[in-house]
């Protein structure tokens, strides 16, 4: 199981390079490419009552915000959205879209996301919801079943958006 988490790992990372690299960022403003110009800036961003967290709550680089995994959680009790797997992904999908108008996006500029599923029999009635946040604008997408989530989450989303 370990080869297959580690193999979609490598998939992800893959896909990210390509991602960069067909939408021609070396060369775009602000990042280091054939053509000379300056470094790209990075921005960590996290919430002051995140900063404890050990990683970020996204990452600005150029026009592209990569938001770290959103689990279905209530930011104001910390606890987990009750009603199964469509309640996670409707709070997860909330979660994504504050931090992202936090951030200077919206969910109309995601690209890219990312499910994780801690059990892919219930692909079908995470998408039911899935599909109602993006509905107009499709991002491409990669989902799959994992061992485990975090404080036992039935999902975890991540997306890499836009910024203007």
């Amino acid at each position: 199981m370990k080869t297959r988490s580690m193999t979609v790992l490598f998939l992800i990372v893959l896909l990210t390079a390509l991602f960069f690299s067909a939408a021609g960022l070396d060369s775009a403003p602000g990042f280091s490419g054939a053509s000379g110009q300056e470094k790209a800036k990075v921005e960590y961003l996290t919430s002051p009552e995140r900063s404890n967290a050990p990683f970020s709550e996204a990452v600005r680089v150029g026009n592209l915000l990569f938001l770290s995994g959103q689990l279905g959680r209530d930011p104001l009790t910390g606890k987990l959205a009750e009603g199964g797997i469509e309640a996670e992904t409707r709070q997860c999908l909330e979660n994504i879209k504050n931090t992202l108008e936090k951030y200077g996006s919206s969910l109309d500029r995601v690209v890219k996301v990312t499910v994780m599923l801690a059990d892919i029999g219930e692909w079908a009635k995470m998408n039911s919801v899935y599909i109602t946040y993006f509905a107009k604008n499709k991002p491409a997408r990669s989902a799959f079943g994992v061992s485990g989530l975090a404080g036992g989450a039935r999902v975890e989303i991540e997306v890499v958006a836009v910024v203007d």
